[in-house]
């Protein structure tokens, strides 16, 4: 059985709530097509949308030509509703994607391959 999709929860660490992401496996447009009106409900239930969110990406193995451009898509239509983003894992890319990314949020968005370091940076 192989297993992929996204998780999102929310978390605390000390005083500051984070929103927090795992993505595993090779996503898809059906995944996103499943997460994104998650995602816009949980947004949309917090009185001020101005939040750090974590994405685990250490078990993403890959994504769909169209799953990526619905990432895409997705950061786009949140852009205001992040402070900071931290991407977590060991891919070669990702320092890249978080660079990339960060064209489409109006928050900071970075890469980490240390978690620790990661919530560190986001309470900060």
């Amino acid at each position: 059985m192989q297993r992929h999709g996204i998780t999102i929860g929310i978390e605390r660490h000390q005083q500051h709530f984070f929103i927090i992401m795992k993505v595993v496996g090779k996503l898809t447009h059906e995944d996103y097509q499943i997460i994104t009106p998650i995602l816009d409900d949980a947004l949309a239930q917090v009185a001020k949308p101005k939040m750090n969110m974590f994405v685990d990406i250490s078990e993403l193995e890959s994504w769909e030509l169209q799953a990526a451009w619905d990432d895409l898509k997705l950061g786009v239509k949140n852009r205001t509703s992040f402070n900071k983003v931290a991407i977590f894992g060991d891919q070669n890319w990702q320092g890249l994607a978080a660079k990339v990314g960060g064209w489409f949020i109006n928050g900071e968005m970075m890469s980490f391959n240390d978690k620790h370091q990661a919530f560190e940076w986001l309470q900060n």
